[in-house]
């Protein structure tokens, strides 16, 4: 690991340390460590969970977005780790994952999560993703429905009509004031390991899918969580998306922005931890 991407990551430990002990009141927060696997001949990058949680507990994947990384989930990782086994993969071309020869699109990536899943040993776990990274979710849970658990979107930008429109890009301009400026240290290395050209072809690629039209595809139960201050994505819109889905809900975190993985991974977590001991509580799913 680079000089660059190590202090990214002890940034985002940070993060999750100071924040998760804040707000779970003194609880232990779990370390997470790396490991590997070969999909489709390439290594791919992934945390995990670094202690076993004693008894029957969730299998949780996390799912960065376009051009980041895991390392933007650290903080929720964390967070989660005492209660669930938790996996954050670098998708190919991401972090510190092996590069195909060309950016894969969103239905790619979906079948790489699914290859990954297999070499993981994970059949139907929980899909915790974010923004872009919500793409990917959905298209694997939409072509892939024996392999799918739960989902939670968080933030989910699934408006590919609207990406990289003036409009847009002002919503994430004002949406990345409010973030920490330690995310901005993070992405940035993020970007830098991605590289520009291949940015631009991924972005181009994911406008041309249309996840709005595979949401009556998911029967499995999905929690759309969007932050209060998300300009990025509209409460409007995090409606729609619900009302598309059969099994859709709508949660909202007060006072977050967009990238409520990181400014506020203790909501987060209380969020997807009550939604999960929920639904098993109910027989609708089951670790």
């Amino acid at each position: 690991m680079g000089l660059l991407a190590h202090t990214s990551l002890r940034i985002a430990e940070r993060a999750g340390s100071r924040r998760g002990l804040e707000a779970l009141g003194g609880m232990p927060i779990g370390a997470l460590r790396s490991t590997w696997h070969h999909v489709d001949d390439l290594r791919i990058h992934t945390r995990v969970s670094a202690q076993p949680v004693p008894g029957r507990a969730w299998s949780v994947v996390l799912l960065h977005g376009l051009v980041a990384s895991s390392t933007y989930m650290v903080p929720t990782a964390m967070g989660l780790a005492p209660y669930f086994r938790v996996y954050a993969p670098d998708l190919p071309g991401f972090g510190r994952s092996e590069k195909p020869r060309r950016p894969l699109d969103v239905a790619g990536l979906a079948d790489s999560l699914a290859a990954w899943m297999d070499e993981a040993g994970l059949e139907h776990p929980a899909i915790v993703a974010h923004s872009s990274g919500c793409q990917f979710a959905v298209d694997f849970a939409s072509r892939y429905p024996e392999r799918r658990g739960p989902l939670v979107l968080l933030g989910p930008s699934l408006d590919t009509k609207q990406r990289g429109t003036p409009a847009q890009v002002l919503r994430r301009l004002v949406d990345g004031v409010r973030e920490p400026a330690s995310l901005g240290v993070i992405l940035a290395q993020d970007y830098r390991t991605f590289g520009f050209l291949r940015a631009l072809r991924a972005v181009r690629s994911a406008r041309q899918d249309v996840p709005t039209g595979k949401l009556p595809l998911i029967h499995t139960p999905v929690l759309v969580a969007r932050g209060e201050k998300d300009r990025v994505v509209p409460r409007a819109q995090a409606e729609a998306l619900v009302r598309s889905l059969p099994q859709g809900r709508l949660a909202e975190v007060p006072g977050a922005g967009h990238t409520l993985n990181f400014n506020s991974p203790e909501a987060v977590v209380k969020l997807i931890r009550r939604y999960l001991y929920e639904l098993e509580a109910r027989g609708e799913a089951h670790p």
